[in-house]
């Protein structure tokens, strides 16, 4: 029996971890949950999976929990009460489904307490890559990634070591705008993005899966995670979004890895590891599977993967800047105050402007990660 700690338990990455859990009773148990604003929600999976301690983001929502939780519940605030949870002794594995690098305190704090971690989220490691790699290699914990991609390169790599490695390639959709041409991003609604032929993911994701930026994100992340160089690591279209990532060695093979397009197989394959649990999700039917096309990722189309790259290249701070900046451009558009289209041009400028500090401390990277932010609202936002 695994106890867990689940971080951003009311989202959809969180909501499909518990179907998980709900599938192997005798394997996972819930220890502990956290939420930032959705009480009603978090209070129903209390009920449910009967937590000892939870953990609430938003201080106006705290005291409505603990007061509906009694005594029966340990309840703690925002990032420090994550941070308490992901340290608790009895905890097994801390999953990590929070958006955004306010995963990045809980991430380091189960580290340093030696947990296996099951991470969801992708920015933590894209803003301090530099800084957590070192501090996990020194450590007795364990970071399982969760993205479908990274899932499934680990999955490919197995026993091997990562000096065998040619090339990592991350597929990806394409996303909702793939077959636009360029010129019609202009007019681009909410909703059109919104509409991701393949997956059923958050708001922020569904976007950068729109620009290619997740998969700008995703190759910073796989070069920490997997100790590779960037040039070693491809983008791959591939519309099926059957097969999740190939992995070529140096003799020449190469090992691919196969799953539907659903987020409980790269969840479940993080917490059964280093076993494989029998289930019953939805199998790929190889006799029904017509065609498996791939298309070479165009950076001019989609300048998102550009920027990733430069970011990746140059280090420092600028993934940080690249990260924090895109977040805060998304959220704009999501709230109707930018179009599709100034996006990603708007995180350029931002990268343009920063003034990057090489080898940085984590409050370099938190400092440029605020910077990066503002610098977007009064670019944007300005009269």
């Amino acid at each position: 029996m695994k106890n867990i700690a689940l971080l951003g338990s009311t989202g959809s990455v969180g909501r499909n971890v518990l179907e998980i859990v709900r599938q192997f009773p005798k394997q996972f148990r819930i220890k502990a949950l956290s939420s930032n604003k959705n009480t009603d929600l978090l209070l129903d999976q209390v009920a449910e999976f009967k937590p000892e301690s939870v953990a609430i983001g938003a201080s106006e929502e705290y005291l409505t929990v603990k007061k509906s939780l009694g005594s029966t519940v340990k309840v703690y605030e925002g990032t420090d009460g994550m941070c308490r949870l992901a340290s608790e002794k009895d905890i097994d594995v801390v999953f990590l489904a929070v958006s955004g690098t306010i995963a990045l305190p809980p991430l380091i704090e189960a580290i340093k307490n030696g947990k296996i971690i099951a991470l969801a989220s992708k920015e933590p490691i894209v803003s301090a890559g530099s800084y957590v790699m070192p501090l996990l290699a020194a450590s007795k914990a364990r970071l399982l990634p969760v993205d479908s991609e990274h899932s499934a390169v680990m999955s490919c790599i197995g026993q091997r070591k990562h000096s065998d490695i040619e090339t990592i390639y991350l597929t990806g959709s394409g996303g909702s705008l793939w077959h636009r041409k360029e010129n019609g991003f202009l007019n681009v609604t909410v909703d059109e993005v919104l509409s991701h032929p393949k997956w059923n993911m958050g708001k922020k994701i569904t976007v950068d899966s729109a620009t290619l930026m997740n998969k700008g994100l995703e190759v910073i992340e796989a070069r920490w995670l997997f100790d590779i160089t960037p040039g070693s690591i491809k983008v791959l279209i591939h519309p099926e979004a059957v097969i999740h990532s190939i992995v070529e060695f140096k003799d020449g093979t190469s090992l691919a890895n196969l799953f539907m397009p659903d987020m409980r197989f790269p969840i479940l394959t993080a917490l059964a590891y280093p076993d494989i649990y029998k289930s019953d999700l939805p199998k790929v039917d190889l006799y029904k599977i017509k065609n498996l096309s791939f298309f070479e990722a165009d950076r001019k189309h989609f300048p998102a993967l550009e920027l990733a790259y430069e970011a990746l290249e140059k280090g420092g701070t600028l993934p940080a800047v690249l990260n924090s900046s895109n977040e805060a451009a998304v959220k704009l558009f999501l709230s109707g105050k930018i179009n599709f289209d100034k996006i990603v041009g708007t995180v350029e400028k931002i990268m343009r402007k920063h003034q990057i500090v090489y080898k940085p401390s984590l409050k370099d990277i938190m400092e440029a990660e605020s910077w990066a932010s503002g610098e977007v609202l009064s670019t944007c936002l300005q009269p």
